[in-house]
């Protein structure tokens, strides 16, 4: 495996709420380890993460940068992510992947929404973590209210390891609590500090702040905690060794200042990564399946090579990168590949180790490398790769499901040609969009996180590309059915020279329980209709039902009987009597009181206690019926019903309406009838889109 060492990698992923300062921390850490010349900025639209024009368009990471970076004999992976929630695939993705979670909480705003939501991630995969209090050179910031703040909302075990030197604008440097090195800095950006004592203002925090630190610290070694619990001094050598342990254990959640725009503190983060985060060889075993026995796969760097994609990504000059994190042995990049999941074996061109968009090439990969793999056709995210012959699957990534959906509508027949191909490669990048044609609606509809990621993703597509396209709200898929029973004849009847075209027949038309669909039934009793034309007037009835009759939508949920008609020896066709079927089912729908249905949708609305009032009092002005209202810790889970026409913005609603607080989930439970006031509005629209279609 030549001189790399799995002990020597680290891998963490950076997450918060947007804005924190993650793609500036980024850049403080390649700066400060000798990997750029000077510190980029995102309003300059030159950070290494940022590379992608909508990125730099839009001044927001919008996707998963890896960042490796070479760190005092050690290799960092730093898994850049997006802050905002709709971008919410990237980050879970990340969290799968990381062997370590850096938090960023903004010490100008405390603990916000997303960063609470993507802290859910870390405590899924049981993920170790560091918070970092960035910003702490900004007016109106207090250290020790945003530890309580990150306490109170977030988990009671994060303690401080640094505490600040200065505040706010004096904001200068930090003291190690448990060594009582301080380290001051100059202010102007470089890494240049001073290391020192302890200033003799902070004696008494300092020593209050190492005292919780090793009585949480001891906790994770029962030998330790009884000689600190007998008053017996613990070396310093000691306790280093089981912070390190306490942190791996997730006992202590490590608190650290600074400030990544001065870069203050940055040095000190990182050597708390690398002394104190788990390399591969620390974590957890991963939970593999073959077949369906649930298998736990070691951290082995001899073991069987085991790679997990955890993102997809199209370079314009390279092609398709497939990010790849090693989860068990090592590989060569002239050794083929063989895609687990996907059951294809494929050929290796190179490993490249990444920094934002720039990357090198290495010739081997081993035990916690996370790395960039060229070309791999098959390869999506959630894949698992091993050799030829491994049956063994890592758990597929469970991504959220769509919230927010536009139809698509191709502006020329050349970009219609064109979607198909720019929508199946878009989709293989980000699995959280999804894009069906509704065979009702005859909709092109994508949907995805929310209206700010759909409009990313078109942007993209439009681009890269060149289909110029148009969205418009998805027509909903309205039914139609009846509410009694009705009888009628249907005579098509035609004589124009030579060969006429007969059909008689006579339907009842009775409803229905839900979900039937159509039912037809055979009454005729002597020969008044052959059999030879009753499929005929089957399908006759079955297209017209189809195409409806109030507004056009499909119309279900009855039972159509053919009980009586007549017949031509010479002029009676199959053409006949699906017509005659056509006009009987018209005649009848006039008289079963047919009704307009509409699609109701089961929805689960997370959000803060004091925004409850409101989402039940939006859900009342949207037809919605609540169902039940449970607690999960300080979230209220609203359970309502509420028709799908109603609820196509309610992904940009719900943000305004909680400050961006809540998030819910919807699936379609049942149709049911569409209020007469409504129904109107819709028929009326349908008969306008016909006449304009016609004309």
């Amino acid at each position: 495996m030549g001189t790399r060492k799995p002990e020597d990698i680290r891998s963490i992923a950076l997450i918060s709420h947007g804005g924190a300062g993650k793609t500036t921390l980024n850049e403080s850490f390649l700066f400060d380890a000798g990997q750029i010349s000077r510190i980029g900025r995102i309003e300059d639209k030159n950070t290494v993460s940022d590379f992608d024009s909508e990125e730099q368009k839009r001044g927001i990471s919008i996707s998963t940068a890896l960042s490796t970076i070479p760190y005092k004999n050690k290799t960092l992976y730093v898994l850049d992510t997006p802050g905002f929630a709709d971008f919410v695939g990237e980050q879970r993705c990340a969290m799968r992947v990381a062997d370590g979670a850096l938090v960023l909480v903004n010490a100008t705003a405390g603990v916000e929404v997303q960063t609470q939501s993507v802290w859910e991630f870390a405590e899924t995969f049981e993920t170790p973590a560091i918070f970092f209090i960035s910003k702490l050179d900004r007016e109106n910031t207090d250290f020790d209210e945003v530890v309580e703040d990150i306490r109170e909302n977030i988990s009671d075990r994060a303690t401080p390891l640094f505490l600040p030197i200065g505040k706010e604008l004096q904001f200068k440097g930090l003291v190690n609590v448990l060594t009582g090195k301080s380290y001051t800095y100059k202010g102007d950006g470089t890494k240049e500090f001073t290391e020192g004592e302890v200033p003799a203002d902070m004696a008494d925090a300092v020593a209050a702040a190492r005292e919780t630190l090793v009585e949480r610290a001891v906790e994770a070694d029962d030998e330790l905690m009884m000689r600190y619990l007998d008053g017996e001094e613990i070396s310093e050598e000691e306790l280093l060794a089981v912070l390190r342990k306490a942190v791996c254990a997730r006992t202590i959640y490590p608190v650290i200042p600074g400030s990544a725009t001065a870069n203050i503190g940055i040095m000190q983060l990182m050597d708390v990564i690398a002394d104190y985060m788990p390399s591969p060889k620390d974590m957890l075993r991963r939970a593999a399946l073959k077949g369906e026995e649930v298998v736990n796969i070691p951290p082995d760097e001899n073991g069987h090579f085991l790679g997990f994609v955890f993102k997809v990504m199209v370079d314009p000059y390279v092609g398709k990168l497939s990010f790849v994190k090693v989860f068990s042995g090592h590989l060569t990049s002239d050794q083929p590949i063989y895609n687990v999941t996907q059951d294809q074996e494929e050929r290796i061109s190179s490993f490249r180790q990444m920094k934002g968009k720039e990357s090198v090439e290495i010739k081997e990969i081993i035990l916690g490398d996370i790395v960039a793999i060229p070309k791999l056709e098959s390869a999506i995210a959630g894949d698992t790769l091993g050799t030829k012959g491994e049956v063994l699957q890592f758990r597929p990534i469970k991504f959220p499901k769509p919230v927010y959906s536009v139809a698509v509508l191709p502006k020329s027949r050349a970009d219609e040609d064109k979607l198909g191909n720019a929508i199946t490669k878009t989709l293989k990048e980000d699995r959280t969009l999804s894009f069906v044609k509704d065979p009702e609606t005859n909709d092109a509809v994508l949907s995805g996180m929310g209206d700010m990621h759909l409009d990313i993703m078109l942007s993209k597509i439009k681009e890269r590309y060149k289909v110029d396209l148009e969205t418009r709200t998805p027509k909903v898929p309205y039914r139609e059915t009846i509410k009694k029973k009705a009888s009628a004849q249907g005579k098509h009847k035609k004589q124009s020279g030579g060969r006429g075209q007969y059909g008689d027949v006579w339907f009842e038309l009775a409803p229905l329980e839900k979900n039937a669909g159509i039912q037809f039934i055979d009454r005729v009793v002597g020969g008044a209709v052959p059999k030879n034309f009753i499929p005929a007037a089957e399908k006759g009835l079955r297209e017209s039902a189809a195409k409806g009759f109030l507004a056009g939508f499909p119309a279900t949920d009855f039972s159509c009987a053919i009980f009586d008609g007549s017949y031509h020896d010479v002029d009676s066709s199959e053409m006949a009597f699906k017509i005659a079927a056509s006009l009987a089912f018209k005649k009848c729908m006039e008289q079963a009181m047919a009704i307009l249905m509409e699609p109701v949708m089961n929805v689960e609305v997370r959000v803060p206690e004091d925004c409850l009032g409101d989402v039940m009092g939006d859900f009342n002005s949207r037809r919605g019926r609540i169902m039940g209202i449970d607690s999960e810790g300080k979230l209220q889970i609203v359970k309502a019903q509420c028709p799908l026409s109603e609820m196509f913005r309610y992904a940009i609603i719900l943000r305004s309406m909680t400050s961006g607080r809540g998030s819910f989930s919807m699936e379609y439970s049942h149709y049911e009838e569409v209020p007469a006031d409504i129904a109107k509005k819709v028929i009326d629209q349908a008969a306008k889109d016909k006449v304009e279609e016609e004309e």
